[in-house]
């Protein structure tokens, strides 16, 4: 009988191939690992300056804003007297629509207000009002309550013994006065006749008289045409 030929083992079978196989993975792995905790690196956000100043900013923010001081107005260093001479005055232009020379006059006149001519002066130089306003206010009233012509209602707005308004407020309001005038002259004719028994003629004289009434010679007309209607 032939001597039988040693059989081979595998090669994958042999120690010393399995202890090269683990080099190798071993190798690979820690290659892997390198690259995982480069990746990891890169993909860290970078710290940008803003962000490192960010307690910083966030402290300046919180810190107390000291409130603004203002400084006291003017108006407490004037005296009492010349505030409530403002106050008088406002009440003249607003409920009585006086004009700006008869107010200031109301309040230094010794049978008025009485206040000193300083604090007169400091009122009608602080108070702002519309007096062409007031000028109009006036004329309506004389209209409405009195019955008086046009011209009358005008001398009486600038008489120095009347409103003492302006030449050119009594003019604003004369050109915005709406009235009717034929109405007032026929009013004015029948108080004539009624409460001093005078004639026709003699109403209508009175009407246009330029120390009467001052009506048109129509409105006279006017009212006369229609007295006993």
């Amino acid at each position: 009988m032939e001597k039988q030929q040693k059989k081979k083992k595998p090669f994958y079978k042999k120690w010393w191939v399995w202890l090269l196989a683990i080099i190798i993975i071993a190798a690979v792995n820690s290659d892997d690992e390198d690259t995982e905790s480069a990746d990891v690196e890169e993909n860290q956000p970078a710290v940008t300056a803003s962000a490192e100043d960010k307690p910083e900013k966030a402290e300046a923010e919180t810190e107390k804003v000291e409130p603004e001081v203002k400084e006291k107005p003017v108006e407490d260093n004037v005296p009492k007297e010349f505030k409530t001479a403002l106050n008088k005055a406002e009440t003249y232009a607003k409920t009585m629509n006086m004009s700006k020379k008869a107010i200031s006059e109301q309040l230094t006149s010794e049978y008025g207000e009485k206040y000193s001519a300083e604090a007169a002066e400091y009122a009608m130089n602080n108070l702002e009002f519309d007096w062409k306003a007031n000028a109009l206010k006036k004329a309506e009233t004389y209209s409405e309550t009195m019955h008086m012509s046009k011209q009358g209602i005008l001398e009486q707005l600038v008489s120095e013994n009347g409103e003492k308004f302006t030449a050119e407020e009594a003019q604003y309001a004369i050109d915005n006065l709406q009235a009717d005038f034929n109405k007032n002259a026929l009013e004015k004719a029948k108080t004539y006749q009624d409460t001093m028994s005078m004639s026709p003629e003699a109403v209508r004289d009175q009407l246009t008289s330029t120390y009467g009434e001052k009506f048109t010679q129509a409105e006279a007309d006017y009212a006369i045409a229609n007295l006993d209607k």
